[in-house]
């Protein structure tokens, strides 16, 4: 009897002491940077919608860069090394804490390059553009937008290797997703924005459709997630300051249920100071980087979160906006 009791003693202390393990292990994984989040018996799955299979060839035109070789690993990893690289080709800075360019249009690219040529050289004519940049383009008379996504790492001006531009025109077009703009060159514009094409004669630029915030819009950084996770929201397609933002976001299920009774209120994390209970944005570097750390309770499905406004300085700006939708799994 005394022994079954000492050996009942010593498998709670060492189930203690696993449990102490377990805790510790989950609390180190939540300071992982945001391309490094699946633990070793996860199932190796894409955290995009559009993903290609991790291999890559980039070649910039305007900085002589390239890139070629695996950007992803298993587990839906990024290779640190690789996205600085990218970076480069895209003419962007490299932020280990934020990726200047798109997760979302490097996958999405890569996805294209599999699917229309596999292995195939993209080159790249136009990545990047700070705002600055992306102005004195405008005032030239470029047909840069306004609101242009590459001014939030959201859009290149490519072409891939043996591939006719109309070609992939269309292919972008008939997948619904995405930007893609073709000018009657051998160079296609592709965003990872709301689903939309155009050419030369249907672009927009000049016309004022995206004047006083008419476009503007909320993205998350990834498409897939599971509880728990930290979601990164960024506003995009700004073209007026100040921006105020009520500080209080909803989640929204996408399915049959009533939204009103399912939606769920949350405050994110802002780098802004809190004015009268408004967020107060100046800027394009402002909205970026907003965080939420998902409940522990989401089912899984189809989300939306919505973002509200809270004054009428621009009058012709949506009172509330959502994102895509994107997907709580639990794999």
């Amino acid at each position: 009897m005394r022994l079954i009791m000492g050996f009942h003693q010593i498998g709670t202390k060492y189930s203690e002491k696993v449990a102490a393990v377990l805790i510790l292990t989950l609390i180190l994984a939540a300071d992982l940077p945001s391309w490094s989040w699946a633990g070793k018996t996860s199932k190796d799955m894409g955290r995009y919608f559009f993903s290609g299979d991790g291999n890559i060839t980039l070649y910039s035109e305007r900085t002589d860069k390239s890139f070629s070789g695996t950007y992803r690993k298993r587990l839906g990893s990024y290779d640190e090394r690789a996205l600085n690289e990218i970076c480069q080709v895209f003419d962007a800075p490299f932020e280990p804490s934020r990726m200047v360019i798109s997760l979302r249009l490097i996958e999405f690219i890569d996805y294209l390059e599999d699917h229309l040529n596999r292995g195939a050289k993209i080159t790249i004519t136009s990545g990047y553009r700070k705002p600055a940049y992306n102005t004195m383009l405008r005032k030239k008379g470029n047909l840069a937008a306004k609101a242009s996504l590459h001014q939030y790492g959201m859009a290149a001006d490519l072409k891939i290797e043996g591939v006719k531009a109309e070609a992939l025109w269309h292919y972008v077009r008939n997948l619904n997703f995405g930007g893609a703009g073709y000018y009657h060159g051998d160079v296609v514009h592709i965003d990872v924005g709301p689903a939309r094409f155009w050419d030369e004669t249907t672009s927009g630029v000049g016309t004022g459709i995206s004047d006083d915030n008419k476009l503007i819009g909320l993205i998350t950084d990834y498409d897939v997630y599971r509880p728990g996770m930290t979601i990164m929201l960024r506003f995009i397609r700004m073209t007026a300051f100040p921006i105020h933002v009520i500080p209080k976001f909803s989640l929204i299920p996408q399915d049959d249920r009533n939204e009103i009774e399912t939606c769920r209120s949350f405050v994110p994390v802002f780098s802004a100071s809190q004015t009268d209970g408004c967020m107060k944005f100046g800027n394009i570097d402002e909205m970026n980087s907003i965080t939420w750390e998902l409940p522990m309770d989401l089912r899984p499905g189809r989300y939306k979160i919505q973002a509200r406004f809270c004054d009428d300085a621009w009058p012709d700006m949506p009172p509330q906006i959502y994102t895509p939708e994107f997907e709580i799994s639990v794999f």
